[in-house]
């Protein structure tokens, strides 16, 4: 069985996979959710880019996990595509979840995000509830991401990812969340060309593990089996 260590993006913590993890240790897996420094539980930690990629290597090698799949949601895919490569043979598999992937040399953030981290000390603040429009989620589900996010630090948004081979090479699957946008960016869309990468849709917005977390789970489990 696998182990599954799950880190979502931006202004989330652990929190965010409550209703996910059960339904995979249910399948028999190894389930961990992450909180990266500066968010959540960890806020107030000192945190860069580098930082968010030893938080979850050093999660892996703190349990002394093997057979990893990690799991990327949103931001939090630049970190996870990092640390992928760092663990060597502990990881099966990676799931990028409706996310970014790191580019080296490159940053998460647009020039919008950049200016908007500028104008609010340093961090990038919480969406208001108008921009979950759209997005497959409740009334109260929106109410209690409002209510346990955190403004997510800005250095490891700015920062450029580190990667010392490419990712195509990885075991990949990449989850598309079609209401969020219905084709995924023009770098993944080339990652897929690799025969080691493999897309599915759902068709749900961008936060799947509150939207639909048993169908997430689901998905999870049948790329841990490839």
């Amino acid at each position: 069985m696998a182990e599954f260590v799950l880190v979502a993006g931006a202004w989330l913590g652990s929190w965010a996979w409550d209703e996910v993890v059960p339904e995979l240790r249910a399948g028999g897996h190894g389930a961990h959710a992450l909180t990266l420094s500066g968010l959540a539980e960890k806020r107030g930690v000192p945190a860069g880019q580098q930082t968010h990629v030893a938080d979850i290597v050093g999660e892996v090698e703190r349990l002394d996990l093997r057979d990893v799949v990690l799991v990327g949601h949103s931001y939090s895919g630049v970190p996870v595509g990092q640390a992928a490569e760092r663990i060597g043979d502990r990881l099966a598999h990676v799931v990028f979840v409706d996310s970014n992937v790191p580019v080296d040399g490159e940053s998460f953030a647009s020039r919008a995000v950049e200016a908007a981290i500028a104008e609010n000390g340093g961090f990038w603040a919480v969406p208001a509830a108008a921009d979950f429009a759209g997005q497959d989620l409740t009334d109260e589900q929106i109410a209690h991401f409002l209510d346990r996010s955190t403004p997510h630090p800005g250095a490891p948004l700015t920062e450029p990812a580190r990667l010392s081979r490419p990712l195509g090479e990885l075991p990949t699957t990449y989850v598309k969340c079609l209401l969020d946008w219905p084709r995924p960016s023009d770098d993944v869309v080339e990652l897929l060309k690799s025969e080691r990468w493999r897309l599915v849709e759902m068709d749900t917005g961008h936060w799947p593990m509150f939207s639909r977390p048993q169908e997430l789970a689901r998905i999870l489990c049948e790329a841990a089996a490839r």
